[in-house]
């Protein structure tokens, strides 16, 4: 099946009680497929349809505000659309659920693959999690269910995806027994919604200074806890799917003297060019990095500490600055005293291919003293 349908089936296999999106290129198989199986019975939810993305998120806002579980899914405009009320979501303690098919933003218009949008929700207060695959973004998805409801967190979850590269490309994929799902899910009603009939209330109110730092100090301890808490529902889904998770994959990182970090559908050309360059005796790894937010710091450093330098490749455009991607990297190092040398480079936006020589190319570049911070333009 297709990324998009490995979303969808995810979200049956999760019983979410409401779902609300909008249309947008490359998302909308997604919300097509969850549709088919409501009308179909094999999901009983509630479909709320709505004029925009902004809608699409409110809507889940009141829906998960009661207790109900929920999902949308966006891409690229829609998800800036959306922006406004994604801050609401995570500052209500919402564990709403998201997909965003990662694509580039214009101008100009663009349809095809970067991960400028889903970057830019790195300070939203929002687990982040990015698939390379069909397979990662069905097991993701059901990750994400596991780890916003969990008690300790009740943060909002989204599993970003690549346009076409994986939104739209078949390959097979695994689904996960609905018993072993129910096993592994929270049950509906573990977690305490903040709006209650019986107790009337109201959500999102003015807060006075003393009152908004506090509330933004409980989000951060929260994502803290949630790196606990995605480290151990990693290692029970491993148990249930029998497929190995954790924050990264690292491919021949333990004697490497360059290690290639990245994110995303690149990743299988990236290791190709490492596969080759190792053949001609040339020392290099790749990390790929599922989890985004929270930052796993400590591990990312310990695993790139025996590096000589460390190649971030990052599919997002950027201006004046490291990528995102690229900063934390830097400070996972500064952090433990690495002295490995950073090098940022940008390739692959707006959908253009990058392939094994690309990657290649850029570790001469590296290797003889090139610039530490560039865009590779073909």
């Amino acid at each position: 099946m297709t990324g998009n349908y490995a979303a969808a089936y995810a979200v049956r296999d999760a019983e979410p009680d409401v779902i609300s999106a909008y249309p947008i290129t490359p998302q909308t198989p997604v919300i097509e497929k969850i549709a088919d199986f409501i009308d179909g019975g094999e999901l009983n939810a509630k479909f709320v349809r709505v004029e925009s993305e902004h809608s699409a998120m409110a809507a889940l806002i009141g829906a998960a505000g009661v207790g109900a579980r929920t999902y949308t899914a966006t891409s690229s405009q829609g998800l800036f659309y959306m922006y406004e009320v994604i801050w609401w979501a995570s500052g209500a303690r919402l564990p709403i659920v998201m997909g965003v098919v990662m694509r580039a933003l214009g101008p100009p218009w663009s349809i095809w693959s970067e991960h400028t949008d889903f970057y830019a929700l790195r300070d939203s207060g929002w687990n982040m999690l990015m698939a390379s695959s069909a397979q990662e973004v069905y097991d993701f998805t059901l990750l994400s269910y596991r780890v916003a409801e969990d008690t300790s967190v009740l943060l909002p979850t989204v599993v970003g995806w690549d346009a076409f590269e994986v939104s739209h490309t078949y390959e097979p994929v695994e689904l996960v027994e609905k018993s072993k799902v129910k096993g592994f899910l929270p049950a509906k009603g573990s977690w305490k919604p903040p709006l209650d009939a019986q107790d009337p209330a109201s959500l999102g109110n003015l807060a006075y200074p003393e009152e908004y730092i506090r509330i933004r100090h409980e989000m951060r301890k929260a994502t803290e806890r949630a790196l606990g808490v995605i480290e151990a529902a990693l290692k029970h889904f491993s148990i249930v799917s029998g497929r190995q998770y954790s924050f990264f994959e690292c491919r021949h990182c333990e004697d490497a003297d360059t290690i290639f970090v990245v994110q995303g559908s690149i990743y299988g050309e990236v290791l190709k060019a490492v596969e080759e360059l190792r053949s001609e005796g040339v020392k290099t790894g790749v990390m790929k990095l599922w989890l985004y937010r929270p930052f796993p710091y400590k591990a990312v450093s310990r695993a790139l500490e025996g590096a000589k330098r460390v190649v971030v490749l990052a599919r997002s455009s950027v201006f004046g600055s490291f990528s995102p991607l690229g900063a934390d990297v830097s400070s996972a190092i500064n952090l433990s005293s690495g002295d490995q040398k950073v090098f940022d480079v940008v390739l692959g936006v707006g959908g253009v291919d990058v392939k094994s020589s690309d990657i290649v190319s850029i570790y001469r570049m590296v290797a003889s003293g090139g610039e530490r911070t560039f865009w590779w333009v073909r």
